[in-house]
């Protein structure tokens, strides 16, 4: 099969936003604020069109396929992640109070994630964990 230059872009394109987001997923292990299953999804849909090769390494790594196996199979979160989730939106939160931000700004925040950790926490949890 011959590719002609769009083609290429935007494979190159898919590849390098899998990259990055795969290494803020990486990031997100060890970084509290950094939301370590959702940079991996995206890391996996980008790969799935860029290169399979690199999608199925991600998909079946021993550490990182997890997650991404979790929520395609389950749409499940483990504990675990829901409760250092929570932890990171409310120490962020906090910290923007403590910085004195805007009152509008911590309202629309606290609203923000508000959403985002009932969306979370309400999600399953998976049947191995």
């Amino acid at each position: 099969m011959r590719w002609g230059p769009r083609v290429i872009v935007l494979r190159a394109t898919w590849g390098i936003v899998g990259f990055l987001s795969l290494g803020l997923g990486i990031l997100g292990i060890f970084l509290p604020l950094l939301p370590t299953t959702g940079f991996l999804l995206i890391a996996a849909f980008c790969f799935a069109r860029s290169s399979p090769a690199l999608h199925d390494w991600l998909v079946n790594h021993r550490h990182l396929g997890g997650p991404i196996t979790n929520w395609r199979e389950h749409r499940a979160i483990s504990t675990r992640s829901k409760r250092l989730a929570v932890a990171s939106m409310g120490a962020a939160l906090l910290l923007s109070v403590v910085l004195g931000v805007a009152t509008w700004v911590l309202i629309l925040q606290a609203v923000v994630l508000t959403a985002v950790g009932t969306y979370l926490v309400t999600r399953p949890t998976p049947p191995d964990a």
